[in-house]
């Protein structure tokens, strides 16, 4: 056998191996210079960049399909009132959110039959509508005519929701994208329920359920077949099939949508039949009103909340339009109800024989827009059957009106016969097109009203919460949107000086405090000379009254001397703890007969502070809100009552929500002062109240003038208070007076709002000492006792531990030993005592 040569043979292998990798190179070479292969190449490579190109372009900064899984809607935020009730939504549009399940099947299958027959059937784009669109977007390039959509319900959600509105091939390349990609996220019934709670529906509403509210006045379960489709009409047009002036064409959109009902087998021919036979029956577009005259308490909430959670949906997630929250007031319905009517009619009542008061406002219009521009214009009264109008035309013998809800009418010459107040002539020969004027029906035709010049503001609250139960800032919110109530800045006029005797109380006076009713003048200085106060109407001096008899009677020289001796600081130091100034006023005397200007509103907060023993507590109108899912996100301390729903009692004492208030004035000085109060409704400027038969304590208030009358006031429960006064102060009349003008109207209010309410005493603090005295002398008494006569000359006053008067005049110490040895003769069970009178009020607390 021959040797082995590895050499050789491995040369021979490797010759082999490489004479075959140079063929199969010269091959793939010759195959790359082929013409096809060149052409395939550039296809995939073309492929590849066009791929890219339309990522870019249609796909890249699509908005993520997991948005839509945490999608919330703008929602209206509801407010409602201390019993729960909704009194008032914020929104700018018509929004409720249902879901799936409350949407009736025969509405869904409308809407398919309108808009995507094959919804359950497709992956989120219909092949055969795509086709179709396509063919009649080509016919229809260059003539400006709009081509049909034929986009699926999908598409539309995603149109709707996450991209826009544009008209353009992109927008239509990205809606399919984007609807594939929700069909793989979300269930069918999910993108129904977003779509039929978010389509535009015209009238300014949102969804089915706010559209069948909007032209139906009706809830989505209550429609009948015909509307169910007119719905389904709307979101190709919905400015136009929703106009009464287009009604055929509405009609003839409804009865397609309902042959294509009957054709898929929706609906039975027999359904269909009898639907198609129905009118449209649309309601009147109507502007959405307040409830029961609280415009001007929900204003106020809308401000507040505004300023905490912000307007938009751009400044969060709990804005007011937007935001979807619930909002619980303190709004009592009937109170509010009661302080409106007490306020109007007391305004009305004063305002009458004064003649016409001028429109309420004046519309540019033309005759073919007037009705638009009055809707715009936001113009509304909730009073009796009083609406608002706008003059469209004048003439010789009637006007023609016009009334927001396309409705006109005459007004004849006969029933706007009353004159312009301050220019002589008719109302009627006064008014011009454009004019906005306030009707009520009479006979068959409209008579015109007059809107009091004179206005005012009334508040109430509850002294031992801080909750403001009622608020009314006017005649009407629809009319004038400036809230006196909390926004007019006033002078408070004589209501002032309870604050001012109660400094005084605070720095070692005591009702019976002995003041000179006389003149009293200060050195201004060299430029102003002697400044030198009087009492109201210029009355005498009376001499020295006790402090309790100044009050009462409210004379203006004890105040200032009063003021005088315990110090402007003290004074003006107690206004702004008391919170009727939020800054200290000067410490001028003019300032303790009421120069400083306040509001209603604090001024009922001061009274509240007094009957509820010096402890404040600041107003609300909120009592807390809820977001869209129901937690409390105001206040952020907010804790429920744990055991206040109970169905049954479970043994143990009441649970009581804690408040904390904070202690601004000596509760026996508040409670001194709230005893005295009770005083000016037994004798005092305000004894009109004095026939409700209920401890009540307050003060009538008049500014010089008079420009403004108040009163503020009321029982341990509710402190309720008013003013009343041109915007532009002016006099009055002499006749107006708190007592006389206001007074009435707090008690027309108080008959009604504290019906039934218990009569409970103001309770007393710890610490007060409680002493018969002498009503004229202020010293106290030995041997007679109060009796229920207002005049009686023996009465309880309050006084501090050690501060109450202990001297006796020679003849009382002369009759002080008879009356002890008659004390001692008379049996203890017929004595009186004055345990007696503590229990008959309810104890000292």
């Amino acid at each position: 056998m021959a040797d082995f040569d590895a050499n050789s043979d491995s040369f021979t292998i490797r010759r082999n191996l490489d004479s075959r990798l140079t063929r199969m190179r010269e091959g793939f070479g010759g195959v790359r210079r082929r013409w096809w292969f060149r052409i395939l190449a550039w296809a995939f490579l073309l492929a590849g960049a066009g791929f890219g190109a339309a990522w870019i372009v249609f796909a890249r900064d699509l908005p993520s399909v997991a948005a839509l899984e945490a999608y919330e809607p703008p929602l209206p935020t509801v407010v409602r009132g201390g019993d729960g009730t909704p009194i008032h939504s914020y929104a700018r549009e018509r929004r409720v959110e249902l879901s799936y399940a409350e949407f009736p099947p025969m509405l869904v299958r409308a809407f398919m039959a309108a808009e995507d027959r094959n919804f359950f059937r497709h992956s989120g784009v219909d092949l055969g509508g795509l086709t179709a669109a396509v063919i009649d977007y080509a016919s229809k390039m260059g003539t400006g005519e709009r081509a049909r959509g034929g986009s699926t319900i999908t598409q539309q959600v995603a149109k709707n929701l996450l991209i826009g509105n544009e008209y353009s091939p992109t927008r239509k390349i990205r809606e399919m994208i984007l609807a594939r990609r929700i069909e793989g996220t979300l269930s069918k019934q999910q993108i129904m329920e977003l779509y039929l709670n978010g389509i535009p529906m015209g009238r300014r509403s949102f969804g089915v359920q706010a559209a069948a509210r909007a032209y139906f006045n009706k809830d989505v379960g209550d429609l009948a077949l015909q509307e169910m489709a007119f719905l389904a009409t709307l979101p190709k047009a919905p400015e136009a099939y929703g106009r009464a002036a287009n009604a055929e064409r509405a009609i003839e959109r409804r009865n397609w949508v309902l042959d294509a009902m009957g054709e898929l087998r929706f609906a039975t021919p027999q359904a269909v039949a009898a639907a198609k036979q129905e009118p449209l029956g649309l309601v009147r577009q109507q502007q959405p009103a307040l409830q029961s005259e609280a415009g001007y308490y929900v204003e106020e909430v809308r401000r507040q909340l505004i300023e905490r959670f912000g307007e938009n949906a751009e400044a969060g997630p709990h804005s007011v339009y937007a935001g979807g929250l619930w909002v619980r007031t303190s709004l009592d319905p009937a109170v509010q109800e009661h302080a409106a009517d007490a306020l109007r009619q007391g305004l009305l009542r004063f305002d009458r024989g004064r003649g016409w008061s001028g429109p309420v406002a004046t519309l540019e219009i033309t005759p073919d827009n007037w009705q638009s521009v009055l809707v715009s214009s936001n113009l509304t009264v909730d009073y009796d059957d009083w609406r608002v109008a706008v003059v469209v035309s004048t003439g010789s013998d009637g006007h023609e009106i016009g009334f927001a809800d396309g409705e006109t009418a005459r007004l004849s010459r006969g029933s706007a016969q009353m004159p312009v107040r301050g220019q002589g002539g008719t109302a009627f020969a006064a008014m011009k097109p454009g004019d906005a004027i306030v009707v009520a029906p009479e006979g068959s035709g409209y008579a015109l009203r007059s809107v009091p010049r004179i206005s005012g503001g009334f508040v109430a609250q509850d002294p031992r919460t801080g909750r403001v139960l009622a608020m009314q800032g006017g005649f009407d919110a629809g009319l004038q949107s400036f809230n006196r109530a909390t926004q007019a800045m006033r002078q408070p006029g004589s209501t002032i000086k309870p604050i001012v005797y109660v400094a005084a109380l605070e720095n070692g006076m005591t009702p019976s405090s002995i003041i000179v009713d006389g003149p009293f003048c200060v050195y201004q200085g060299a430029r102003l000379g002697n400044k030198c106060f009087r009492n109201f109407a210029n009355q005498r001096g009376a001499g020295p009254r006790t402090m309790r008899w100044g009050l009462e009677q409210s004379r203006n020289l004890m105040t200032v001397q009063a003021a005088n001796r315990t110090g402007m600081d003290k004074v003006v130091d107690m206004m702004q703890r008391t919170g009727v100034s939020t800054q200290k006023y000067p410490p001028y005397l003019s300032f303790a007969l009421g120069a400083g200007e306040t509001t209603v509103l604090r001024m009922v907060n001061a009274y509240s502070i007094l009957a509820n023993n010096g402890r404040a507590l600041n107003p609300s109108v909120i009592d807390y809100v809820q977001n869209r899912r129901g937690e409390v996100i105001w206040p952020e301390n907010w804790r429920p009552c744990e055991r206040c729903n109970m169905p049954d009692w479970d043994g143990r004492a009441m649970p009581r929500p804690r408040v904390r208030a904070r202690q601004v004035v000596d509760p026996v000085s508040a409670y001194q002062m709230t005893h005295v109060l009770e005083g000016v409704i037994e004798r005092g400027t305000a004894t009109t109240l004095r026939d409700l038969k209920r401890p009540i304590m307050g003060k009538t208030g008049t500014t010089s003038g008079p420009t403004d009358v108040w009163f503020i006031g009321g029982t341990p429960q509710m402190i309720a208070g008013l003013y009343m006064g041109h915007d532009t102060p002016t006099n009055l009349g002499g006749y107006a007076q708190g007592g006389t003008v206001a007074a009435p109207i707090f008690k027309a209010f108080a008959q009604k709002a504290w019906e039934g309410m218990d009569v409970l005493p103001f309770r007393a603090p710890p610490g007060t000492r409680m002493v018969r005295v002498n009503r004229a002398s202020g010293q106290p008494v030995q041997g007679a006792w109060p009796s229920g006569d207002p005049l009686s000359p023996v009465i309880w006053e309050a006084f501090k531990a050690e501060s109450e008067p202990r001297r006796f005049g020679r003849r009382e110490a002369d009759e002080a030993p008879k009356a002890e040895a008659q004390k001692r003769a008379t049996p203890q069970a017929d004595r009186p005592r004055d345990s007696d009178f503590l229990q008959r009020q309810g104890g000292i607390y």
